[in-house]
């Protein structure tokens, strides 16, 4: 009887053991998993914040020049903080791939998506899925101003553990978006606004610049439009069609092309093109 028990203690003894190393090795793979999760977000400094959109453009810093069936728009690429979505653009724009592509969604002055083979949203002619995997470059210094050149998100991952802890993957492809603004006369919006912006400097850039504040962090900024807002602004206020066509977008009524892109650099035209503050 007496071994018995003591056989039973010891298994209970084992099980206990086993059950706090368990315990032991879930809290690390928790804690483990939480540290991963934290290297997705974008950590914002006030103090260190620095708006590159607002610097004067150097001579020979990379431009493409957008030519569209509305008129023509030039901005400044920033390789240094998106370098793989400035490389891939390039590349494409070299390649001719923008050359008679579409402008396939507008939405409310407040940005229009363009690079598309289609009014559907389809890839260009020559653009393979092997384009659309870019990971999304967010950075503190660059932000959703109006004019801002943004690529289209493409996928984002959506296991379990990576939504509950935020830390999804996103990717972007060879389509990309020209950001209009939202409307900053509204004074308890503009007070709401500075409250929740966190820095008095980027709620003063976007008040002065305008822009999508909603968009902030959420979109790989690569570029900055210099010469030609007001194409970018009624290309943004379009009138569209009433239904979603067969790729879920609202394209213009009328069809509105991106001609040519071509990439240059900034010299002496563009400083007396430049409308930026």
């Amino acid at each position: 009887m007496r071994i018995e028990q003591n056989k039973r203690r010891k298994t209970l003894s084992t099980l206990g053991i086993f059950l706090m190393a368990m315990s032991v090795i879930s809290f690390l793979l928790f804690y483990l998993i939480v540290m991963v999760s934290q290297k997705s977000y974008t950590y914002i400094d006030p103090d260190t914040l620095h708006l590159v959109q607002a610097d004067p453009i150097e001579e020979g810093t990379p431009t493409a020049i957008v030519t569209t069936s509305m008129g023509e728009i030039r901005v400044v690429l920033y390789p240094d903080e998106a370098p793989e979505t400035v490389a891939q653009f390039i590349r494409l724009a070299k390649a001719g791939a923008y050359d008679g592509t579409y402008v396939f969604e507008a939405k409310n002055d407040v940005y229009f998506a363009a690079g598309a083979g289609d009014k559907t949203g389809a890839l260009a002619k020559g653009v393979t899925d092997a384009f659309e995997h870019v990971p999304r470059e967010t950075h503190q210094d660059l932000w959703p101003f109006r004019g801002a050149l943004c690529a289209l998100e493409t996928e984002a991952s959506s296991s379990f553990f990576e939504r509950l802890f935020q830390s999804q993957a996103h990717t972007t492809g060879s389509r990309f978006m020209l950001l209009g603004s939202v409307d900053f006369t509204d004074e308890e919006f503009l007070t709401q606004f500075r409250e929740a912006s966190g820095s008095e400097v980027l709620a003063d850039a976007f008040i002065e610049r305008g822009g999508v504040p909603n968009f902030s962090q959420q979109l790989t900024v690569f570029g900055q439009t210099y010469a030609g807002l007001e194409v970018v602004d009624a290309i943004c206020a379009a009138p569209l069609l009433e239904m979603e066509n067969v790729g879920g977008y609202t394209p213009p009524k009328e069809d509105i092309l991106i001609e040519s892109v071509v990439i240059s650099s900034y010299g002496e035209e563009d400083a007396a093109l430049n409308e930026l503050p």
